[in-house]
Parts: C-alpha cells; sequence; structure tokens
C-alpha cells in the first residue's frame, strides 16, 4: 500500500504509518502527485476537492486530523466509494481547558496588565479592577463533549451556578452536574455572567450572538468562543465592548482566520484573542496524529472505525 500525508503531521502517526506502508510525506516533491497511486492520505488542511477525487486512481481512504470537514469534498468522495474519516473528541480537554483559560484572562485583566507591564506603562491598579469567578453564573451554549467538561470545571474550581443551553439534547442529559435548563437563547442571556459557546458553525448557529443577543448580556459579562467563527458577530462584539456594554471577550475563532492587526477587536484591551489554538497541546497533537493513522489503516483493512463521516 502507499499512503500519502499531504501536510505536515506529529511524527507519532506519521511512523505508525511507515511500519505498514510505503508512505510520500508532505516534504517529499512526490507528493504533488498524490493522484496516481495513494490508496489513503492523511490531511489536515489541504483541500481534496470534486476534481482531486475525480483524478485519484486508486484511493479508498480521506483520513482527516480535527472535527472541521470543510476542506474535503465529502459529497464527491462518497460517490467514488471513498471513506472519509475525521478524529471528533481528541481536542475536547484541551479545548476545555483553554475556554477557562481564555475567560480567566479576560476577567482578571491578565492579557492587559501584561501588555502594559512589558510596554513599560505604569499601571494604577486601582484603575484595573478585575472581576471575580466564584460563585458566579456561567451559561454553557452546547452541551457535547467540550461543553460537559467546562461546566464541569466552572462548578467544581468556582462553584458557579451553571446554566445550559441546547435544544438538541435530552433533559436527563449532565446529571452529574448541578445545572439549570434555559428553554432559549434569550432566556439565558440575561443571567450569565460568562457566556461560553461550545456548538458546531450551523446555518442555525451563524450570527447566533448578534447585536439583539448582546444587548440582553449584563455590562459586567463576558463572551467566550472557541467554537467556530461565525457564530458571533464580530462587528456586534465590537460595538458592545467598546461602548462599555460588555466587559469583554475572548476568542479562539474568527471570521478571518488567522487573525491580523485589521482585525479591530484586536484594539479592545479588555478582548483576548488565540489564534485557533484552543486544540494545540503535545498530548492532542499525539493523540490526532495516531487516532488519523489508526483510522486510515482501520479502514483499508475493512473495518468501520468510529470517526466515520462518509
Amino acid at each position: 500500500m502507499k499512503i500519502y500525508v499531504l501536510d505536515p503531521f506529529f511524527p507519532a502517526g506519521v511512523e505508525y504509518a511507515e511500519q505498514r506502508a510505503e508512505v510520500v510525506r508532505w516534504d517529499d516533491p512526490r507528493v504533488k502527485n498524490w493522484h496516481e497511486d495513494a490508496d489513503g492520505i492523511m490531511v489536515r488542511g489541504t483541500k481534496i476537492r470534486a476534481d482531486d477525487i475525480a483524478r485519484a486512481k486508486k484511493l479508498k481512504v480521506i483520513s482527516k486530523q480535527g472535527v472541521g470537514i470543510e476542506n474535503v469534498d465529502v459529497a464527491a468522495a462518497t460517490a467514488r466509494g471513498i471513506g472519509v474519516y475525521r478524529t471528533p473528541g481528541v481536542n475536547k480537554e484541551a479545548v476545555a481547558e483553554h475556554a477557562l483559560s481564555l475567560a480567566l484572562a479576560v476577567v482578571r485583566r491578565v492579557s492587559e496588565l501584561d501588555r502594559m507591564i512589558r510596554a513599560g506603562g505604569k499601571v494604577e491598579r486601582a484603575d484595573f479592577l478585575g472581576l471575580e469567578s466564584w460563585g458566579k453564573t456561567v451559561g454553557v451554549v452546547g452541551m457535547g463533549d467540550i461543553g460537559t467538561r467546562i461546566a464541569r470545571k466552572w462548578h467544581l474550581a468556582f462553584d458557579a451556578k451553571i446554566i445550559a443551553y441546547d435544544p438538541y439534547v435530552e433533559n436527563s442529559r449532565w446529571p452529574d452536574v448541578p445545572h439549570t435548563r434555559a428553554k432559549s437563547l434569550q432566556e439565558l442571556l440575561p443571567q450569565v455572567d460568562i457566556l461560553t459557546l461550545h456548538l458546531p458553525y450551523t446555518k442555525e448557529s451563524n450570527g447566533m450572538i448578534n447585536a439583539a443577543a448582546l444587548a440582553l448580556m449584563k455590562p459586567t459579562a463576558v463572551v467566550i468562543n472557541t467554537s467556530r467563527g461565525g457564530i458571533v458577530d464580530e462587528k456586534a462584539l465590537y460595538d458592545a465592548v467598546s461602548s462599555g456594554k460588555l466587559f469583554g471577550a475572548g476568542l479562539d475563532v474568527f471570521d478571518i482566520e488567522p487573525p491580523t492587526t485589521e482585525n479591530p477587536l484586536t484594539k479592545l484591551p479588555t478582548v483576548v484573542l488565540t489564534p485557533h489554538a484552543a486544540g494545540g497541546t503535545y498530548e492532542t497533537q499525539v493523540r490526532s496524529s495516531m487516532l488519523v493513522a489508526e483510522q486510515l489503516f482501520e479502514a483499508l483493512a475493512g473495518g468501520q472505525p468510529l470517526g466515520k463521516v462518509a
């Protein structure tokens, strides 16, 4: 078998593949000819479009690192009988930790104070008072794996009151996490001190946190988004924070990625930004790389890996 690794991968998965097949890596000039003889491909961000799939002579499996599958034409692959697999859940702990880190950095003004010290500015501490998290109300939108972990962290670490909103899960979810369920986003928003978003990007969630939604929130509240860009209306968020109608925000995802200084949110001191890095830990990269390779070979052997998309 011949496996092409189209993007840089952590060594663990590449070494696993090399023990089982001939492997052509992303830094080998031959990689551009994967359409000719690849039995399987390992991919992260490279686009696999319909014309790529049409040109692929032997391809049987596409194994993708990450949850998002936007860069792969799944319909075209399915029509050719090519299996598509991804790695859901691998980074759930890392993303939950990052969401918590962003929230704490915003409310305690960590990044803002750090920047001032590095710039040599005089810090009048009374002018930079933060907000405590103990006993506050946290609104969790999305009750999947990551939402579950972040709810537990807030409850156990800060005795936070948890309000959850997810119309797609049963009422019995989270029996071990004390919480209440909001019937609508409009019911949840006025109550929360921290709004943390853990839901997929869909037509329904596009622009969900818009100007009208932000207007319902407390002026001391913060918005945390580690899900996908587009869920939060960035202009509306800028207007709310810059006008003092919202304390701040922590974002790991954006409409345009990677974010640059052209994004006006970079000008707001109580907004903390990271470049879609929530899943970026050593442990996550090892697990992700290995799972991509393991699923690839399981599928090539006729198995049905759990990460099957099509």
